[in-house]
């Protein structure tokens, strides 16, 4: 982050939050930030809520990702949550845990890049309130809220035998991204170096673009109101992999999820294994006029929860925290 101006520790808690509050736009609450608690409409009385955090280390490097990627990402991961239900989000509530020497200026990007977030993917979602406090670690948790308008939600249990299955959004770029940042990206003992422009210049364009993807993902949020609309079953959001994702939905609902290798593109391993793309996976009824690309069929339940082909897929791949942080690469 460097140390260049002003610091946290040093600005105080009243002019963080008057810096980051003037950087947002307009509140769409009923009552937005600057009480005990925002509140929120709820149009046909149900929320939809979900939190994602992101902590330095196992979710982000701040050599790798600007303030404005990160504010960005943690809106992006969350609203994409909130449309996997088949809703439209309305509010975020993000908490802040900053260690002292955090750059005052730091938190001024970072709600650029949630306020970006929100306008490009959600119009209408605002940041209506959350907290700060001080931490040695580096931490982001994000609450989104939003309204199923009417519809019923869109769970990850409702496919059903010859539904067809499809997706919206990329499949495995993200994960490239991050195999570019670690292989070119890293120093001999495995530290995050710097993403600078003229580093990013240097790469073969479809790097470079899988890199933006990793570093600031753009989930298909208002497809998610779309497809439920559609008449969707099932549908979740594919943040650890397809395969482990599909395999969850599976799962669920009491079937077998086959995929068609040749749908999922020329890196058909990138695209079972990698995560953070946060594309909607979806089942639809056979016949279904929109609602994203056919990639797969429900089955009745067999051996195996996810088959490619019609073969039991046993390299489920995708993010498991606990399994795969490793502190040591950085």
């Amino acid at each position: 982050m460097g140390r260049v101006g002003a610091t946290v520790g040093a600005t105080g808690e009243a002019e963080i939050l008057r810096r980051i509050l003037s950087r947002l736009p307009a509140s769409a609450a009923v009552v937005g930030p600057g009480d005990d608690a925002a509140v929120i409409a709820a149009p046909d009385g149900r929320v939809v809520a979900t939190t994602d955090t992101l902590v330095h280390g196992p979710d982000f490097r701040l050599a790798w990702s600007t303030p404005f990627q990160l504010g960005w990402k943690a809106a992006a991961v969350n609203l994409a949550d909130v449309a996997a239900m088949g809703a439209r989000p309305t509010a975020l509530l993000v908490a802040l845990a900053l260690p002292d020497e955090t750059p005052a200026a730091f938190v001024e990007g970072l709600a650029d890049g949630l306020a970006a977030a929100c306008a490009e993917l959600a119009p209408g979602c605002a940041v209506e309130g959350g907290d700060l406090t001080v931490s040695d670690t580096l931490t982001i948790a994000v609450t989104a809220l939003g309204s199923l308008d009417g519809r019923d939600p869109v769970r990850r249990s409702g496919a059903r035998p010859g539904d067809e299955v499809r997706v919206i959004g990329d499949l495995g770029i993200a994960a490239r991204g991050l195999a570019v940042l670690f292989d070119r990206f890293s120093g001999p003992g495995g530290e995050p170096l710097p993403v600078t422009a003229a580093a990013l210049g240097a790469l073969a364009p479809d790097a470079a673009h899988a890199v933006s993807r990793q570093l600031a993902p753009r989930p298909p949020v208002a497809a998610g109101a779309d497809a439920a609309a559609a008449g969707a079953t099932a549908m979740m959001d594919v943040s650890d992999g397809l395969a482990l994702d599909a395999t969850r939905m599976a799962q669920a609902s009491g079937v077998t999820l086959d995929l068609e290798r040749s749908t999922l593109g020329e890196d058909a391993a990138a695209a079972l294994t990698g995560g953070e793309d946060h594309a909607l996976l979806l089942t639809v009824p056979p016949g279904t006029t929109s609602a994203g690309r056919r990639i797969g069929v429900v089955r009745e339940r067999g051996a195996a929860a996810l088959t490619v082909d019609g073969v039991a897929y046993e390299r489920r791949g995708g993010w498991d925290p606990y399994r795969d942080w490793d502190a040591g690469r950085g």
